[in-house]
């Protein structure tokens, strides 16, 4: 490989989300960051902008756009025109002003359990009623359920559907007749689709992710789509999104929420950092991708050998792994609060991402192979340990 994913990153003490919030003997495997350094483009291109000194009020340059414009065409075959665009630091803060600006206090947005855990603080934390489509897990993969879709569309009340593509927390990628069904129930029954596609550039290789808006023209009007190059290439922190909708009066009113509540301000590092991951930074990722790949490989390989009970819910999207612990507990968040206690690791609960996660974690992947295997040894152990109190209990 010409990058380098194997090396091992210091974090610690750097004020990290990830890495700072527990104790120094933990292994952090939860948020969804990585471990490895961001492509060099970005970091030239951030280093250049730190040197020049020159850190004022940034307009967006139309180098941003076109970027963008570039990288989903190439990528993704979706064409995006430059008007539809719109900056935002972040698109958890982006969709909050969106569901602020095109929703009214009581009504419902629906959501596809489990799901991403903030969409539900942008929801609930508005005056917005939060309403669960369970997903439909079965022989060890999830399906949607497309009659109780249909029946919580049709409420009155439901004016919104957030679509996590791919999914977020069990890594699906959505395919095209998945999505055209979603657009013809939300046209039916007159719901705007959020589509959250985030993690779109991390797909498994051999695997592409279909753009919602770009399946059909009705989908294209019916939706505002939130893109960002942050979990692609390790950005977070510099909050920077994009959202985009080709329906003019949607595009106005999110536009007008977005600068009336600062979303919009600009951030200088931000841009030049993105304009760097869409124009220089395709490589770096596509290695990225194997690497990703392999440590889903690797962690298959080792649950299946030492922790056969586990089941891993196949995915070709994101670095965050679903992991189905029913055999084990009915608790994920005692689950993996005990894992904390007893061996350091640090796992996302379940729970937190809505009905039908009790029972699962959410492991992130997104390390040196060293870190990984510290990860999965950690987790045998774990595992053995609340077995073992479990039959002396019993």
């Amino acid at each position: 490989m010409k990058y380098d994913f194997s090396s091992m990153t210091q974090r610690r003490n750097t004020n990290s989300v990830k890495w700072d919030l527990g104790a120094e003997h933990e292994l952090p495997m939860w948020v969804a960051d990585m471990d490895f350094v961001t492509a060099p483009a970005i970091v030239k291109a951030v280093q250049k902008k730190a040197e020049s000194g020159l850190w004022g009020y940034t307009l967006l340059p139309d180098a941003w756009s076109e970027s963008i414009i570039s990288w989903w065409k190439n990528r993704h075959q979706l064409t995006i025109e430059k008007d539809w665009l719109m900056f935002a630091a972040g698109i958890v803060p982006a969709v909050s002003s969106a569901v602020r600006a095109l929703t009214a206090v009581g009504e419902k947005v629906l959501l596809q359990s489990p799901v991403y855990n903030a969409f539900y603080h942008c929801i609930c934390d508005n005056g917005r009623i939060a309403l669960e489509s369970q997903l439909v897990y079965e022989n060890g993969e999830y399906r949607i359920d497309f009659d109780d879709l249909e029946k919580k569309l049709a409420d009155p009340l439901t004016t919104v559907m957030i679509l996590c593509n791919p999914h977020n927390p069990i890594g699906k990628i959505w395919d095209r007749e998945t999505l055209l069904h979603i657009n013809e129930l939300c046209r039916k029954h007159h719901v705007l689709v959020f589509a959250d596609e985030i993690h779109c550039d991390l797909t498994d290789p051999g695997y592409d992710y279909v753009p919602f808006a770009s399946v059909s023209e009705e989908c294209k009007q019916n939706s505002v789509t939130f893109l960002a190059p942050t979990k692609t290439f390790n950005i977070a922190g510099l909050k920077t999104s994009a959202v985009f909708a080709a329906d003019e009066v949607i595009r106005q009113k999110v536009s007008r929420a977005l600068e009336l509540e600062g979303v919009s301000d600009v951030n200088a590092f931000a841009v030049d950092a993105t304009i760097a991951a869409f124009t220089e930074g395709g490589e770096w990722l596509d290695e990225l991708r194997v690497y990703l790949a392999e440590n889903k490989k690797v962690t298959s390989d080792f649950l299946q050998k030492e922790l056969p009970m586990l089941h891993l819910v196949p995915s070709h999207a994101t670095y965050l792994l679903w992991i189905d612990c029913g055999a084990v507990t009915d608790d994920a968040a005692a689950l993996c609060a005990f894992l904390r206690e007893k061996t350091g690791l640090f796992l996302n609960e379940g729970n937190a991402y809505g009905t039908g996660g009790e029972t699962f974690v959410r492991m992130n992947i997104a390390c040196q192979r060293e870190r990984l295997l510290d990860g999965l040894g950690r987790l045998k152990d774990g595992i053995t340990a609340c077995l073992a109190e479990k039959t002396n209990k019993e």
